[in-house]
């Protein structure tokens, strides 16, 4: 069983920047996709940005070059630097994990959730 825990997130303003983390315990992250996804009120789960087994990366268009993710693993933590927030970028922000070696973008693609961290941008 895979546990995800999250960390960061907050208020802030508008062109500033956030980092989250995705930590996970009793498995290594090094052989898992790990993805992240945002919802906002009255929206869909949204897929952000997926980094693979081997370190390559996928973003969604609306975070490219603004959203960078990295993983540690020898701390089994993904990170999520967000630079340039917009109010549009207002969501409750989950990373999620998965074993294989492809990129997954779907919400169902992923076996493990972590519990969400808010993050609001005001203008």
């Amino acid at each position: 069983q895979v546990q995800l825990v999250q960390s960061g997130g907050g208020l802030v303003q508008a062109g500033g920047s956030l980092r989250l983390s995705c930590a996970t315990s009793g498995r290594t992250f090094s052989s898992y996709a790990v993805g992240w996804f945002r919802q906002a009120p009255g929206k869909e789960r949204e897929f952000i940005v997926t980094t693979r087994s081997d370190g390559l990366t996928y973003y969604a268009d609306s975070v490219k070059g603004r959203f960078t993710i990295s993983r540690d693993n020898t701390k089994n933590t993904v990170y999520l630097q967000m630079n340039g927030l917009k109010p549009e970028d207002t969501a409750i922000y989950y990373c999620a994990a998965r074993s294989g070696s492809s990129w997954y973008s779907r919400v169902y693609e992923y076996n493990y959730w972590g519990q969400g961290t808010q993050v609001t941008v005001s203008s």
